[in-house]
This record gives C-alpha cells, sequence and structure tokens, in this order.
C-alpha cells in the first residue's frame, strides 16, 4: 500500500510535510480532536499500519499525555510483534485497568480518521482499532452499572455495537 511517506516532498503543504516527517522520525504520530457539541474529544495514530503491521488505534476522552503515553507504549509492543488482543479484556493497554480494543467500522473513518485516510492515499484498508476503557469502578459501557456521568465520553465507533463485538 502506497502511503505518503512514498509523496514527492514538493507536492505537500507545510502541514502535511510535517505529519510525515513524525511518521518518519518516530514510526507513528498522534493526531487530537477536541471535543465539541458533538461528540467527545479523541486522539488516533497514524503510522502503526505501515510501519508495524498493527492496526492504527483510537481513543476517547483521555488527557493528552496519557492517549499518548498509551500509544507509544503499543507501538513499542508492536515493534516486538505483539499485537493488542480483540474484543477480549486485556490489560495489554493500560497495565493498571482493564480495556477492550474493538475494531472500527469503515463506515466511521472519514468522519474520525482523516489524518490517516490521507496519510495511506485515501484508502480505507488500513485496520484500526477503538480502545475502550471503564468507569472509576472498572465497568465498562455496555454495562447496566457504568457510571452515567461518563456515558457521553465514549463513542462506539464498531459496525454492530460493543456488545455484539464482545469475543466469545
Amino acid at each position: 500500500m502506497l502511503t505518503a511517506l512514498q509523496a514527492p516532498t514538493d507536492l505537500l503543504d507545510e502541514p502535511e510535510k510535517a505529519f510525515v516527517d513524525n511518521v518518519r522520525q518516530y514510526g507513528w504520530t498522534r493526531t487530537k480532536i477536541l471535543a465539541d457539541e458533538i461528540g467527545p474529544g479523541f486522539s488516533f495514530t497514524t503510522g502503526f499500519w505501515a510501519n508495524v503491521q498493527q492496526p492504527e488505534l483510537l481513543i476517547f476522552s483521555l488527557k493528552d499525555e496519557i492517549s499518548h503515553d498509551v500509544f507509544w507504549d503499543l507501538f513499542r509492543d508492536g515493534q516486538k510483534g505483539e499485537a493488542i488482543p480483540v474484543g477480549v479484556k486485556t490489560s495489554a493497554v493500560f497495565g493498571n485497568l482493564p480495556a477492550y480494543a474493538f475494531p472500527v467500522a469503515r463506515r466511521f473513518y472519514q468522519e474520525y480518521l482523516g489524518w490517516s485516510g490521507w496519510f495511506y492515499g485515501g484508502s480505507e484498508e488500513f485496520p484500526c482499532l477503538q480502545i475502550v476503557w471503564p468507569d472509576r469502578s472498572g465497568i465498562f459501557p455496555w454495562e447496566p452499572e457504568f457510571d452515567q456521568e461518563m456515558i457521553g465520553d465514549q463513542t462506539d465507533l464498531t459496525e454492530h455495537g460493543w456488545l455484539a463485538s464482545l469475543a466469545d
């Protein structure tokens, strides 16, 4: 798959050059989208698929430094060939807190993964996982006891819903 890494530099504008330079230098980059009246803020990666053959990642409503550190740890895991388990509770994301990773449905790529789509040549042929975290009590958004004050902090980007995406 061709990426923006192969694009002639003179065809890129300054933000595009900076974006590609980050991926070249670090292997990946993070895009942060601020919360607005439509939905919660989120961060996503670009470069995981191109450089360590691991899915790109997206996570909602975490502080910048936390999402950045989580992504760095997972990128390093990817460099060692370690993949995040999909559809099962795992401590591989946070260590001290369980999480789930679910495939992001392609219908959400354009709206949520703009820079990644651009980087991969307008293709939606790269995988992306949404990392879902629990409330302070370790309860996940699809569970009835989930803290209702946090209910709008994560948007379900799976094809058929988080509950349907759980591995058997």
